[in-house]
């Protein structure tokens, strides 16, 4: 079975290494172009296209597939391009480009995306982060058949996974990255032998996962202290959760819900070596766990602390 894989950052990397390794063709590679990077801004591949190239499979990065959007020649370009490329399935993960029905109808055996929720929870763009922000107990990956509508396509195959108190969207990104390139794999190997059984999504249950913005990052303490500590989990790695302190923008990296206390929001509880930095929210106080100034490093508290003293001020 020939495939074409069409994915963009580490989720879809993982994926599209599992079917490499397993011994699936690969006849190309659709990722997004080169985007600047970094503190110099240079022009970055995706961590996709940095697969591809390392094994010889051919890439493509078009700007669109749309026909009818504002790259029509670069759309009418790539669809060529698919067309003369032999492949029975399109695998997507993490894509960043919207499929249109015209680039969906030419597998013979249509387009399969890995995403990571349980459907029909979840559906777009910040599946991980908005599950952890939430406070879901559990997520997984989903395999579905692709439609137009955005991950509305029948269900092929689900696994779910617990959230642990402690994972951050880094750590469940990996954990459900393995999952799904574990999960793709199987089901192309049953696809070879018969169709794959699709069921369609619930019509109850359908929540959207926006894209995360990083002016989400800025944290509010008047919100009770366990959203906030689900806010900074969500947002590690990225955005990074920020708060301002005494007039200094801080990253805040890892923190925990406690009980309930008497200070105003954002007052500074605690701030020694010993019990660490404790914060009023609220409702309930949160000790901060790991913590960053301006140009420097990621710190435990009680390093933090011996470089940047907090007891008696307050973020606000």
């Amino acid at each position: 079975m020939n495939i074409v894989f069409a994915g963009t950052p580490e989720f879809a990397a993982v994926a599209l290494k599992s079917l490499h390794d397993a011994g699936f063709p690969i006849s190309l590679v659709l990722t997004q172009p080169d985007r600047p990077a970094g503190r110099g801004m240079q022009l970055q591949a995706s961590a996709v296209k940095q697969f591809a190239l390392a094994h010889a499979i051919p890439v493509a990065q078009p700007v669109s597939l749309r026909l009818d959007g504002k790259y029509p020649e670069v759309a009418a370009e790539a669809h060529s391009l698919l067309r003369a490329t032999p492949h029975d399935v399109m695998v997507v993960a993490a894509y960043g480009l919207i499929l249109p029905r015209s680039t969906l109808d030419i597998p013979a055996q249509g387009c399969i995306n890995i995403h990571a929720s349980l459907l029909p929870r979840w559906r777009g763009a910040a599946p991980i982060h908005r599950a952890i922000e939430a406070g879901d107990t559990d997520t997984g990956v989903t395999i579905m058949h692709m439609e137009e509508g955005l991950d509305t396509g029948p269900m092929l195959a689900m696994e779910r996974l617990p959230i642990d108190a402690g994972d951050t969207t880094g750590s469940l990104h990996d954990k459900l990255a393995l999952m799904g390139g574990r999960m793709i794999v199987d089901a192309l190997r049953k696809l070879e032998r018969a169709p794959l059984a699709a069921q369609p999504q619930p019509e109850a249950g359908v929540t959207y996962a926006a894209k995360i913005a990083k002016d989400e990052a800025a944290l509010d303490f008047t919100q009770p202290a366990e959203v906030i500590a689900r806010k900074i989990r969500a947002f590690n790695p990225f955005p990074g959760a920020s708060a301002v302190f005494n007039g200094v923008t801080l990253k805040l990296w890892q923190a925990e819900a406690l009980g309930e206390t008497s200070g105003a929001p954002g007052d500074i509880l605690a701030g020694d070596a010993h019990a660490g930095v404790v914060v009023a929210g609220g409702g309930g106080a949160l000790r901060l766990a790991q913590l960053q100034k301006p140009g420097a490093k990621r710190l435990p508290a009680p390093e933090f602390l011996k470089g940047f003293p907090m007891e008696g001020g307050r973020f606000g």
